[in-house]
């Protein structure tokens, strides 16, 4: 039986993540439900594609994540079931698959109308409509029963960093801050390699603090193990597992980390200078 998985903006206080999961059994009891992450920032549509992009494939195919983020009713919103990479997605037409798929096109977009009701009557999208559609999929339903197909959903530009040659400057921004607070940039491995070919130095430049090496893991600062405490609170640059850039600070926190140190927030630009 599939899997079904819940992303969403509730956090874990109020109701609503319980409700979700409680439609789902009644609908089929024998339901495998597992949480992704109910901690995303309100609305925040980049930071559920970077958690969502990094997980779902460790999922088995087919499997069916309904992900709640900026998914409350609207009649003059689609609600939409797209089929990517092999899984299902139950989702609010609000550009979340644009960002998530940004590089690859979805086998199949689909506008649900399955337990269509009158607008007055929907009072919850993800259980009036997103659990419905997760246990017909569940119990072995087409997904072509459940809407009418179609060919696109709404699109959002992803940021992308971009090379001054001028200035012999490669501009990114940051993307996605870390529970450790580390902060993943929107500068990948294979841009920084591309431009950093032409050049014999690099620098980091994180609000006129200079970082001049680039590690593959986050141990990777530590010389002297003997010595590894003398390390805590050292800054780096790595590329993660995601070949994305990333400021880190060696066993940081959210109070403690990459944001609080360097004073960065979502948005904030990073700069690495060639010579």
């Amino acid at each position: 039986m599939p899997v079904i998985t819940l992303t969403s903006d509730y956090g874990m206080l109020d109701h609503r993540v319980a409700a979700i999961k409680g439609s789902l059994i009644q609908l089929n009891p024998n339901s495998n439900i597992v949480d992704i992450s109910h901690e995303i920032t309100a609305y925040n549509l980049l930071q559920t594609a970077y958690i969502l992009r990094n997980s779902y494939f460790n999922f088995p195919k087919e499997s069916i994540h309904i992900v709640s983020v900026d998914s409350f009713f609207h009649k003059d919103r689609k609600n939409l079931l797209v089929k990517a990479d092999g899984h299902y997605f139950i989702v609010a037409d609000n550009g979340l698959m644009s960002l998530v798929f940004h590089d690859q096109k979805p086998e199949a977009i689909y506008e649900i109308t399955i337990n269509n009701r009158f607008d007055d009557d929907v009072k919850f999208a993800s259980t009036d409509i997103f659990a419905p559609v997760a246990a017909h999929l569940n119990n072995g339903g087409l997904p072509e029963l459940i809407g009418r197909k179609i060919k696109n959903y709404k699109e959002i530009k992803l940021p992308v960093s971009s090379f001054n040659e001028p200035e012999k400057m490669l501009i990114g921004e940051v993307m996605y801050i870390d529970q450790f607070g580390n902060c993943v940039t929107n500068i990948s491995k294979t841009s920084f390699d591309k431009t950093a070919v032409a050049y014999k130095n690099f620098e980091i430049n994180i609000r006129n603090i200079f970082l001049k090496n680039i590690n593959r893991k986050y141990t990777d600062i530590i010389t002297d193990w003997k010595k590894e405490t003398d390390y805590i609170g050292k800054a780096s640059a790595i590329f993660n597992a995601q070949e994305l850039l990333e400021i880190t600070i060696y066993k940081g926190n959210h109070k403690s980390g990459a944001n609080s140190l360097f004073g960065l927030k979502v948005g904030d630009k990073i700069y690495i200078q060639f010579d």
